[in-house]
């Protein structure tokens, strides 16, 4: 293989014809009394590396393009409304563009196009940061996109019909895109990634959604960290996806006939350690999981915590925290692919005769009355009664129904 060597006068013409673009950059403001009081009069006369700076005051207007790299900044009390006509209030088709600490509202609702406060399209190392965005339809909408930051923003949008909504960040057909510090309040999908490569979401808070926190689809070696998914429709989704890791979030009061905390559906090699589910009505649903590593994690006072359908192969449940939960794991098979180990269950009532801290018996956390449930939903009228505590001890005593190789056969005695 031969190198080529470049000389420092090389290097030095590269540069400066890369910086070209830049030299001559200005400082553009609109105001309500100045040169330009029109955020798009001023985009539109900027030219490549210019920093277009928007003073305090409401702007009405849409259909703002910017087609070459710039700076679009908002002073305080900064806004731009669209007043609902129709159209995209920013759209972006140009690399290394940034738009930051801008009140931007009332992006009309549209059943053919996908309108947005801020689109982005075919598009490199862009940047949305501390902006404010009520009712945005598609508040921040990315496509064909790579290497972008969406960062620090409030999207807040008034919850209506599904059919009215559009998703609070939406990403299609992008990679590497870092979501952080966002909150996203009543939108359709709080976030929502499809074919997305090398995705990271981390440190945001998703609630009051009306279908999901989070949903995404075919989108491949992602990241989601420490982030809350609150009150949501449904949870999370996670569909056709595989190499995610899913670490430290809260998934919490996620409740409803049809709602869980997180849903796997034909996902595989990924990692699940250090999530709390609180309060959801199933806090795991896995179907067709494959090759999942569930660790770490804390299932507390949920009514299903995990529940694992037969086609699930290959899993593992280690080390996790069971407390308080009506059901800890319920299935549709009596096989098990899976293995549980070391974990703790709050209704376990084993001993620990070597003090070790493993109970001596094995414990096997699927409830005779959970399938019940499953086969005869109407059945759950009987919680709590006498007749299901003596349906449960049978079963324990003399296992006849319940998945004899669904056993967690080194129970924790308390919480790891």
């Amino acid at each position: 293989m031969r190198l080529t060597y470049m000389k420092p006068t090389m290097i030095i013409a590269v540069m400066l014809i890369a910086s070209a673009g830049t030299a001559n950059a200005e400082t553009i403001t609109v105001s309500k009394n100045g040169r330009f009081t029109s955020v798009r009069q001023a985009v539109t006369s900027s030219q490549r590396g210019d920093v277009v700076y928007v003073e305090a005051g409401v702007f009405i207007e849409s259909n703002i393009v910017i087609r070459h790299p710039l700076e679009l900044r908002g002073r305080k009390g900064a806004v731009i409304d669209g007043s609902n006509t129709p159209g995209t209030l920013i759209t972006v088709k140009s690399d290394s563009v940034l738009i930051s600490d801008l009140e931007l509202r009332n992006v009309a609702i549209s059943y053919v196009d996908d309108n947005a406060a801020i689109k982005i399209v075919n598009s490199k190392h862009c940047e949305v940061l501390r902006c404010r965005i009520f009712n945005g339809f598609f508040a921040i909408y990315l496509s064909n996109s790579q290497q972008c930051r969406i960062a620090d923003n409030y999207l807040k949008a008034d919850k209506g019909l599904e059919s009215n909504s559009g998703n609070g960040i939406h990403c299609w057909t992008s990679k590497d895109v870092y979501v952080s510090g966002n909150i996203i309040d009543g939108h359709r999908d709080g976030i929502y990634f499809e074919f997305m490569n090398r995705g990271t979401v981390i440190g945001n808070t998703s609630r009051n959604n009306l279908r999901y926190g989070l949903h995404f689809m075919f989108s491949d070696s992602c990241t989601y960290s420490r982030n809350k998914f609150i009150q949501n429709g449904a949870g999370v989704a996670v569909m056709f996806t595989h190499y995610v890791q899913i670490t430290d979030n809260t998934f919490s009061d996620n409740w409803g006939p049809t709602s869980y905390g997180l849903l796997l559906k034909e996902i595989s090699d990924s990692h699940l350690r250090g999530n709390l589910f609180d309060g959801n009505t199933i806090a795991i649903h896995g179907e067709g999981a494959a090759r999942i590593l569930l660790e770490h994690n804390v299932f507390r006072n949920n009514g299903y915590a995990l529940r694992i359908l037969g086609n699930c192969f290959e899993t593992t449940v280690r080390d996790n925290t069971f407390e308080g939960n009506t059901f800890d794991v319920t299935t549709n098979s009596v096989n098990s692919q899976n293995t549980f180990i070391n974990n703790y269950w709050s209704s376990y009532s084993g001993y620990d005769l070597n003090k070790d801290g493993f109970g001596d018996v094995p414990f096997h956390p699927v409830r005779l009355y959970s399938l019940l449930v499953e086969q005869v939903p109407s059945s759950v009228i009987l919680m709590h009664t006498p007749f299901v505590n003596i349906l449960d001890l049978a079963e324990r005593v003399l296992p006849t129904v319940t998945p004899e190789t669904l056993v967690d056969s080194k129970p924790r005695m308390s919480a790891p």
